[in-house]
């Protein structure tokens, strides 16, 4: 993963899709657990995954949103 995606603002993750967060925390977690990154790195990367992880729960919560909405307006 390049420097300038781990250490983007999080502002940046709020225009993600859910896929492109997903596939983007993926990444990071790998590379966390690599553990070939410096302290300040890794400190990078764990605030970009926690964005990420955000993101995608805001996609999630969402998504279940919409689904009991549907459910809703079959069963009236």
């Amino acid at each position: 993963m390049s420097p300038s995606a781990t250490t983007a603002p999080s502002s940046d993750v709020d225009a993600l899709s859910y896929e492109q967060a997903r596939d983007e925390l993926v990444r990071v977690v790998t590379e966390l657990e690599q553990g070939s990154s410096t302290l300040e790195q890794s400190l990078a990367l764990w605030e970009r995954g926690e964005a990420l992880a955000r993101r995608c729960e805001h996609w999630l919560v969402g998504a279940k949103a919409r689904l009991d909405a549907a459910r809703a307006s079959v069963s009236e």
